[in-house]
C-alpha cells in the first residue's frame, strides 16, 4: 500500500467490485421477484456478461493503446447509467423482459475494459517482488466486495425493492468513477499500428501461449460451475428453504469472508513452481464443498458449504493471477489480460443460461451439474498448463 498510486487504485476497484457483487445478487433477485422466471434470470445474467466477452480482443487493444485507468472509468460510468436506467424504467412500469435483456446486453459491451484494465494495472504499478502480495490484495478486494456487496444487494432488495437496489448499485459504480479519476497509469502504451490488428495479435498470442491457453481451459470450466450456482443457490434458498432475499446476500457475503482469510494467507507464500498444484487442490476443494448443496437439509448446511467454497477458492485466485503475470509479456498486459479473462469467464454466463432450464426440470440436477463441471476443471492445471514457461513472442 506504500507504492505510489496503488491505494487509489485499490479503492476504485474495490468500489467497482462491490457494485459488481451488488449487481450479481440484486439483478437475479430483481428478476426472480418481479418476473418469477429462473429462465429470464439466467438469460439476464448471461447477457450481462457474454456480449462483452466477445469483444474482449478489441477491449485489450484499446487498453494497451489509450490507457487502462481511463477506460476502466468509461466502463464504470456506462454501468452506472445502465443501472439507473433499468431502475427508472421499472419504477415507471415500462420495463418488459425484452427491454431488460437488451439493456443488459448493451451494458456488457464495455465490461472487459474494467475487468482486464483493473487487473493489468496491478503488475504495472507494483514491483515484481511484491506481485504475490499485490495479487493477494487483488483477490481480497473481490472477496471483500462479496462480503459487503452481496449482503447489501440482498438487504436492499428485501427492504426497498429490486429497483432501488439497482439504483443504489449505479450510485456505487459512480463513486468508483470518481476514485479512478486520480489514478495514473504508468504502463507501456502502444502508439502505432491498427486497433483491429492489435486485437488480432493479442488473440493469437493467447491462443499460442500454452500457459494462458491452459489457464483458460481451467477457469472457463470452473466458471461454468460458478455460473450455475449463481442462479441455483438463490432458487434453493428462496424456494426450498423459504428464505428472503437478504439471506441470499448474507450467504454470498459469508463465502467472501472465508475467501479473505485464505487469500491473505496464500499471498505470503512464495509459490513459484507450485501454482498448478495449488490450483488443482483448490478446485477439488470447491467441488467437494459444492456437493453438500444438493444434499443440504437446512440453511445451516448451505451456509457451511458456502463458507467452505469461499475458503478453498482463495489459493486458486492468487496462484492463477501470479502465474499469468509471470508468463505474459508486460508490453501486452492489456491485450493478453482482456482476452485471457474473457476466455476464463466465458463459462460463467453459459452456466447461468443453462441453469434456468435445468432448474425448471430439477434444482438438484442443476446443483450436481455445477459439481461435475468443477471436477472436470481440476484436470486442466496439470494436463494443459506446462510446468515451465512456454510463452511465445
Amino acid at each position: 500500500m506504500r507504492v505510489q498510486g496503488f491505494p487509489r487504485l485499490v479503492v476504485s476497484l474495490l468500489l467497482g467490485r462491490i457494485a459488481g457483487q451488488m449487481l450479481t445478487v440484486s439483478l437475479v433477485l430483481f428478476v426472480l421477484s418481479g418476473y418469477h422466471s429462473p429462465q429470464l434470470a439466467g438469460a439476464a445474467a448471461f447477457l450481462l456478461t457474454f456480449p462483452g466477452l466477445c469483444l474482449s480482443p478489441i477491449a485489450g487493444a484499446l487498453l494497451d493503446r489509450y490507457g487502462r485507468a481511463r477506460l476502466v472509468t468509461v466502463d464504470y460510468a456506462i454501468a452506472s447509467a445502465a443501472l439507473l436506467l433499468l431502475a427508472g424504467l421499472s419504477l415507471a412500469h415500462a420495463l418488459p423482459g425484452a427491454l431488460l435483456l437488451t439493456i443488459c446486453g448493451v451494458a456488457s459491451l464495455t465490461g472487459p475494459l474494467s475487468a482486464a484494465g483493473g487487473r493489468s494495472l496491478f503488475p504495472t504499478l507494483v514491483p515484481t517482488r511484491l506481485w504475490e502480495r499485490a495479487n493477494a490484495l487483488d483477490s481480497t478486494t473481490h472477496v471483500v466486495a462479496s462480503l459487503i456487496g452481496a449482503p447489501l444487494g440482498g438487504v436492499l432488495v428485501a427492504i426497498a425493492g429490486g429497483e432501488w437496489a439497482l439504483a443504489a448499485t449505479g450510485v456505487v459504480f459512480a463513486s468508483a468513477v470518481i476514485a479512478m479519476l486520480s489514478v495514473h497509469d504508468p504502463g507501456l502504451r502502444r502508439t502505432d499500428g491498427d486497433v483491429l490488428r492489435d486485437a488480432w495479435a493479442g488473440l493469437v498470442y493467447v491462443v499460442r501461449n500454452p500457459t494462458i491457453r491452459g489457464i483458460a481451459l481451467t477457469l472457463s470450466s470452473s466458471s461454468a460451475g460458478w455460473g450455475c450456482l449463481l442462479i441455483a443457490v438463490p432458487v434453493l434458498l428462496l424456494g426450498r428453504f423459504h428464505q428472503g432475499p437478504a439471506t441470499v446476500g448474507y450467504l454470498e457475503g459469508l463465502m467472501g469472508a472465508a475467501g479473505i482469510v485464505s487469500a491473505l494467507l496464500t499471498g505470503r507464500i512464495r509459490m513459484a513452481g507450485r501454482e498448478r498444484q495449488l490450483m488443482v487442490v483448490s478446485v477439488l476443494g470447491c467441488a467437494m464443498s459444492m456437493a453438500f448443496l444438493p444434499l443440504a437439509s437446512s440453511v445451516i448446511v448451505v451456509a457451511l458449504a458456502m463458507f467452505a467454497i469461499g475458503f478453498v477458492n482463495g489459493p486458486f485466485d492468487v496462484a492463477l493471477f501470479t502465474l499469468r503475470q509471470r508468463r505474459t509479456d508486460p508490453a501486452r498486459f492489456g491485450r493478453v489480460f482482456a482476452v485471457s479473462m474473457a476466455l476464463n469467464m466465458v463459462g460463467g454466463p453459459i452456466g447461468s443460461a443453462a441453469a434456468g432450464p435445468l432448474i425448471a426440470w430439477s434444482l438438484d440436477a442443476a446443483l450436481w451439474a455445477a459439481v461435475a463441471i468443477t471436477l472436470l476443471a481440476a484436470i486442466f492445471p496439470i494436463v494443459a498448463i506446462p510446468a515451465k514457461d512456454g510463452s511465445v513472442t
